[in-house]
């Protein structure tokens, strides 16, 4: 486990190029962790000076780096605070008005890095680049396989703008909230979560950043996954699309243990999945493999194979278009659960012993 003093001592030895001092003396560091393998912290930098600190935040990643003991880095820049003085312009003279700390309260924060929700063994994210490339039912038929080896599997839909899993694992109401936690849902055999099952099924989730972050953070944090006498395995994340709020809090929220990239096999989508594996790679999140969905005469077939081949990363299969897995997930049970033994049930469960072996499950 890292020193707390060392990992302070190695980020006062980074100067700020503002003030000349380090930056623990500068007052520029927030949150910082020192816990297991992993050492990080928030640079609060001044507003609108972001992108002069990103070298600065890549020496202190280095520094933390090169301490004894630390595998995992995270160095997140927040440029919450106030401008920089202009020496052009007359200071302002004072008026009456909220005090800092009462208007910081309704500012988001940066997320700082965290540990894993409590009782979980392993958190693997199952991304895209690109909406429509079938990324939800893969991930909750991978989640099925998985449970079908024997492991004990949740899944959490942070895909809180079209929220999927209540309709694909047949699941309605809300959660029981119990000694201060949320109680998963339970549908053949998995441990479910999703924003879907807290809000009405026709709401719309007209929601900015900062919310939608707050709901993913609740949903991994408060919910009751594992207890200390029986974890949970795997947590399974569907994440949204692209490479926005939700994919920065979930990485700087929980250590990842690797991630999962869907795409079809056109170059429209190959992409944007281009896109999700530089995300993973810049915050150091292993990415476990390519999964080629909707293979066949539609979309064609081969591209993501190529396209692993090219980025260095694993490729874990091919998933035709079937009929049958849509049907079985539009009735609420993923068809690795209807039909265990046809051709596609025989697929996600060769992908899914593929990323058990890379988990160490």
């Amino acid at each position: 486990m890292p020193d707390r003093d060392a990992v302070l001592q190695a980020l006062d030895q980074i100067i700020d190029p503002a003030s000349g001092q380090g930056l623990v003396t500068a007052g520029l560091t927030r949150g910082v962790v020192a816990a297991d393998d992993r050492a990080g912290c928030a640079l609060d930098v001044p507003r609108g000076r972001k992108g002069d600190y990103e070298t600065v935040r890549d020496q202190a990643e280095a520094a933390l780096k090169a301490l004894p003991g630390v595998q995992r880095v995270l160095v997140v820049l927040s440029d919450d605070g106030p401008p920089p003085p202009s020496p052009a312009q007359p200071p302002r003279p004072r008026t009456a008005g909220l005090s800092k700390a009462a208007m910081d309260q309704g500012r988001p924060k940066a997320p700082v890095p965290t540990d894993r929700p409590a009782h979980v063994r392993r958190v693997l994210a199952v991304a895209s680049g690109k909406g429509g490339v079938g990324k939800s039912t893969v991930a909750v038929n991978l989640a099925a396989a998985l449970a079908a080896r024997g492991l004990s599997v949740g899944v959490l839909d942070a895909d809180v703008y079209g929220p999927s899993l209540p309709t694909m694992l047949g699941l309605s109401g809300k959660p029981e909230y119990v000694d201060g936690a949320m109680q998963p849902h339970v549908a053949h055999g998995l441990k479910a979560m999703s924003v879907g099952l807290l809000t009405g099924a026709s709401d719309a989730m007209i929601w900015r950043g900062p919310m939608a972050s707050q709901a993913i953070t609740q949903m991994l944090t408060q919910t009751r996954w594992g207890t200390e006498a029986a974890p949970l395995d795997l947590l399974v994340v569907d994440l949204p699309p692209g490479t926005g709020d939700v994919q920065l809090t979930l990485i700087q929220k929980t250590p990842l243990d690797g991630a999962v990239i869907v795409s079809t096999p056109q170059e429209v989508a190959l992409a944007d999945a281009r896109r999700g594996h530089a995300l993973f790679q810049q915050v150091g999140v292993p990415t476990l493999g390519l999964i080629e969905n909707m293979s066949g005469p539609v979309f064609g077939q081969g591209g993501a194979a190529a396209e692993a081949d090219r980025l260095g990363v694993t490729y874990l299969g091919d998933l035709p278009l079937d009929a049958a897995v849509r049907q079985a997930g539009d009735a609420g049970t993923p068809v690795v659960v209807t039909d265990p033994d046809g051709d596609m049930a025989q697929r996600f469960g060769a992908i899914a012993e593929q990323l058990a072996a890379s988990l160490g499950l």
